[in-house]
């Protein structure tokens, strides 16, 4: 399982790519792994308001649907519209062109809540 060093990580397999105060946003290797087949996904509007651990987003697979959770407070600056046309990259490249979306942040603080690369192959164990 391909888990990133540079990056950070959310207990519900999100993963967080830091550029300054902007955030890259996608899901993990793992969560793409245990969702299947990715054939939608649902994001917010570039400019919309998102809050840390309140929900952004749905992505449905062949098996499930789930929601996705903003890992920081901050505003929407991009959309991958991408994946809002082929979903199915997140299986195939989640850490790369599966970006979901970048969010200038407004408390960087909150960055500390996140967890390293150890951290999450730990809570995987």
């Amino acid at each position: 399982m391909n888990i990133p060093e540079e990056l950070l990580y959310t207990k519900v397999h999100e993963w967080i790519r830091v550029n300054g105060d902007t955030v890259e946003i996608g899901i993990t290797d793992y969560a793409q792994g245990e969702l299947g087949d990715i054939v939608f996904v649902e994001l917010p509007e570039e400019g919309s308001a998102v809050e840390a651990e309140q929900p952004f987003g749905t992505i449905e697979a062949v098996k499930a649907v789930s929601e996705l959770f903003s890992p920081v407070t901050g505003t929407v600056s991009g959309v991958n519209s991408m994946i809002e046309e082929d979903a199915g990259i997140i299986n195939q490249d989640p850490y790369g062109e599966g970006w979901m979306i970048r969010i200038k942040i407004s408390d960087t603080s909150e960055l500390d809540t996140l967890l390293k690369a150890e951290q999450y192959k730990q809570l995987l164990d």
